[in-house]
């Protein structure tokens, strides 16, 4: 019986556009993920630098983009965070059969964006349905690290056969599915967490 209910957000309750970063910074000469980018971000999503870091570090790779520019094109990514979902949330809060967990792997630029586009009043309905909320770079762990799926069961006292784990990435959900958590690897754009209860 399933009696913890962790999420994922992007792509799952907020919608995000992949490339849209790579797209606006082309023209400052982007071609692809080098390995030294790959290891800046996840550091960067880990909170092992910080924002001022990050923007300094990718500016050295990027040196014709100024700072505004490189933050507008970091946080394109973020678009709508529909109200259907916010709702559906909220509701399966209320009903109070689950524990409900928020696992994502975001950033301090990206969280801060996310409140102003949703606005406090929003961002508090959103933070308030859930029991935990976890954010990678304040935990010092990314997934599909095990550890940080590890961590959240542990913390929380939570047994991995009692756990549903919901997120876009395959990757995360084979990591969470190692350790008998149950998992839907959410296809973006075929389905919608609203479905929800008919994958538990």
């Amino acid at each position: 019986m399933i009696k913890n209910i962790i999420l994922d957000f992007g792509d799952v309750l907020i919608n995000l556009d992949k490339p849209a970063t790579a797209k606006a910074m082309v023209q400052h000469g982007f071609t692809e993920v080098t390995p030294n980018l790959e290891s800046l971000f996840q550091d960067y999503e880990k909170g092992l630098i910080t924002s001022t870091g990050f923007l300094d570090e990718v500016s050295e790779h990027f040196p014709n983009a100024n700072r505004d520019y490189l933050t507008q094109a970091w946080n394109s990514i973020l678009l709508d965070f529909p109200e259907e979902r916010l709702q559906f949330i909220e509701q399966l809060a209320a009903e109070n059969q689950y524990k409900m967990i928020l696992l994502s792997n975001t950033n301090d630029l990206h969280m801060e964006r996310v409140r102003e586009q949703m606005g406090a009043e929003r961002f508090n309905r959103f933070k308030n349905a859930f029991d935990v909320f976890y954010l990678s770079y304040e935990m010092g762990m990314r997934k599909p690290d095990t550890e940080i799926f590890d961590f959240v069961l542990q913390e929380n006292q939570l047994t991995a056969e009692e756990t549903f784990f919901v997120d876009d990435v395959k990757e995360n959900t084979d990591s969470a599915a190692s350790l008998g958590i149950k998992v839907w690897n959410l296809q973006v754009g075929q389905e919608d967490v609203n479905q929800l209860k008919s994958k538990l």
